[in-house]
């Protein structure tokens, strides 16, 4: 795969903007970055999926997909080594990156709990 059929790719996703970050484009919805290109150099991407999807894509397709170093790496931030990708497995990768940024809250807001709220004046007592 090519940084330019990786570009396509995701931007082939409903609602997905094209932006940049840190000097490299980068690929969101609703404002969330589900995806990298150019980092570190033009023939690597990146998707942030789960840690549960990281892992399985590490396992089934290890030339493919490296941890991104450090706790981005932990929380599913996976790097592509875009030559060895294929599109079929690009696809899968990419839809769990752009269905982890649709569900994520957005910056500043937290998920909202099921439960009602204990604090502030209206705390148990």
């Amino acid at each position: 795969m090519t940084a330019d059929q990786f570009r396509k790719l995701v931007l082939s996703f409903p609602d997905t903007e094209e932006r940049a970050h840190h000097s490299h484009p980068d690929f969101r919805v609703g404002g969330k970055i589900f995806a990298t290109l150019g980092h570190p150099d033009r023939t690597h991407g990146m998707v942030q999926v789960t840690p549960e999807q990281q892992a399985e894509f590490l396992h089934d397709h290890p030339l493919v997909f490296s941890p991104a170093a450090g706790a981005w790496g932990r929380k599913g931030s996976t790097i592509v080594a875009l030559p060895k990708a294929t599109m079929a497995v690009m696809k899968t990768a990419v839809e769990a990156a752009y269905q982890k940024a649709l569900t994520k809250p957005a910056k500043g807001q937290k998920a909202r709990s099921a439960g009602p709220k204990t604090s502030g004046r209206h705390a148990r007592r």
